[in-house]
């Protein structure tokens, strides 16, 4: 088994899952039965892609995003952005929730800016965060609490929160997947005008097809639980992109049968 090559600096925003297994042990130290979670997962992402992974509850997808950015470990396997193992969280890898976690008692302005007190940036990159907002279209809303705010325009505070440390690589866990269908869809072009304007990697995890097949340059379908891949589909539409083209269609009828049957035995196969 050979190991895949070292990065280049070209593609030092790459993601690489190299035979990753996730099993989750018992209080106990024992291992629970049904605990394996992800099973032998290998997945390359180039610099500057956008991938989505869409699978049924409970096969890894979430457990995958948080490895990847560095919240936990695999079992097995090794994970990398770049050249770098991925062994602890880092702000080059930012991670956005379904929930957007706002702090309720920090203004947008302030929430954005979280992450720059953090890492004792703010004074050196104060200007950023008037940039970010008006990226986001919230600039009139620097001083509104959360409270104040719709679905869509929490989820952009963070997104914008995560943007502005620039991550080499942004994971996506279902950001979109508490919104209504029309926020979610002008949602859906905010996410890509974003990732055009910023060229960031994306990995964005959803339930939705559509979604998937609407803002993908390919698709991994993932198995029942234990999670494996059982297929990665290019999406070879042109952008911006038609949801009731027929090669959409198409391409959306294919994933579902695909899901339909993935990881059951194919017929006479008693193994």
């Amino acid at each position: 088994m050979v190991a895949p090559a070292a990065a280049t600096h070209e593609d030092a925003a790459s993601l690489r899952v190299w035979h990753v297994t996730k099993e989750f042990a018992s209080p106990d130290g024992g291992v629970t039965p049904g605990a394996l979670a992800l099973d032998d997962v290998s997945l390359s992402i180039a610099a500057g892609e956008l991938v989505s992974i869409v699978g049924p509850s409970g096969c890894g997808k979430s457990t995958l995003l948080r490895m990847l950015a560095g919240l936990t470990t695999p079992t097995t396997g090794e994970l990398a952005i770049g050249a770098e193992p991925i062994t602890a969280p880092s702000a080059e890898r930012g991670l956005v929730f379904q929930d957007p976690n706002l702090f309720p008692w920090l203004t947008v302005r302030r929430n954005i800016e979280v992450g720059l007190v953090a890492r004792g940036k703010l004074r050196e990159k104060r200007a950023e965060v008037d940039k970010f907002m008006r990226l986001v279209g919230l600039e009139a809303f620097a001083n509104s609490f959360p409270h104040h705010l719709s679905g869509g325009m929490a989820q952009r505070v963070s997104l914008a929160r995560a943007l502005i440390n620039h991550p080499r690589v942004l994971l996506l866990d279902e950001p979109l997947g508490a919104l209504d269908a029309f926020t979610r869809m002008r949602m859906q072009d905010e996410v890509l005008r974003l990732w055009q304007t910023h060229g960031t990697t994306m990995l964005f995890v959803t339930h939705d097809i559509d979604e998937a097949i609407y803002m993908s340059d390919r698709i991994v379908i993932m198995t029942q639980r234990p999670g494996k891949i059982e297929q990665i589909i290019p999406v070879d539409l042109d952008r911006p992109r038609d949801r009731s083209s027929q090669d959409f269609l198409r391409l959306r009828g294919d994933i579902l049968e695909t899901l339909h049957f993935a990881g059951q035995p194919m017929a006479g196969n008693k193994s």
